[in-house]
């Protein structure tokens, strides 16, 4: 089994020689041995306790409340948890490194090809990343739906072709009406739009977004700011307007 000085146990675990020394004097990581000179001999055992002990210093979690999970009769469940718990924060922030760096990589692929980029198509685009979540979510309770009702639509007009019931798709037509209704006003609670001249969010009526043309991405309304008649980018509406 491998045997290693005070100085080699410092260098594995990238600490000072003193701070393995104070740890020995604290009793949280006593040497196996001392060779004849007095020197602190340390086992392959006792370096992976003191890769542990970094890691928990790493949390801030102090040296006594250390020495207590050390001392426990498992502590190694303790410690799973604490793991399970770092693994889980280092997930969330690569989640949100990846999100930032979609934002980045858009300004710049849009800065690059657009000659008359501003600072407040920097703001647009920046606004419609963050919201595109909550966008997508919208859309997909509006696709779900959607799918439904087709579904109702088309199994009742096949029942009524194949033996004559007609009142199942009289009933199903009233339900799929009901329910087309809540899901686009769920879905026009849910959106508002980046006007391309004042660069504004703004919320038009639900009757406007009923009735406007559009294509998947864009809407064309009037401005409540400035009165800009044309295609509106859509975007995720703000919480106080989904409240």
């Amino acid at each position: 089994m491998s045997k290693y000085t005070t100085g080699e146990m410092a260098k594995l675990c990238s600490v000072s020689v003193r701070t393995v020394q104070y740890y020995d004097k604290r009793g949280i990581l006593v040497p196996s041995e001392l060779s004849e000179g007095g020197r602190r001999i340390y086992s392959e055992d006792d370096l992976q306790k003191l890769k542990i002990i970094c890691f928990l210093r790493e949390l801030d979690i102090s040296i006594n409340s250390i020495s207590e999970i050390l001392q426990e009769e498992k502590p190694q469940r303790i410690i799973q948890l604490l793991l399970e718990q770092q693994k889980q924060l280092l997930i969330s922030e690569i989640g949100e490194r990846q999100n930032k760096l979609k934002v980045l990589k858009t300004l710049s692929d849009s800065v690059k090809d657009d000659k008359d980029f501003s600072v407040k198509s920097i703001g647009d685009v920046a606004y419609h990343m963050k919201s595109k979540n909550k966008l997508t979510k919208a859309r997909g309770v509006l696709l779900t739906i959607g799918i439904i009702i087709d579904i109702v639509e088309v199994a009742t007009i096949v029942l009524w072709i194949t033996t004559g019931m007609w009142l199942p798709f009289v009933i199903g037509m009233c339900i799929c009406a009901i329910i087309g209704t809540w899901v686009s006003l769920y879905y026009m609670k849910r959106v508002a739009y980046i006007c391309p001249e004042c660069h504004e969010v703004f919320k038009p009526t639900k009757r406007e977004i009923f009735f406007a043309p559009h294509n998947p991405k864009a809407r064309k309304l009037r401005c409540t700011c400035c009165g800009h008649k044309g295609y509106c980018v859509e975007v995720a509406a703000p919480e106080k307007n989904e409240n």
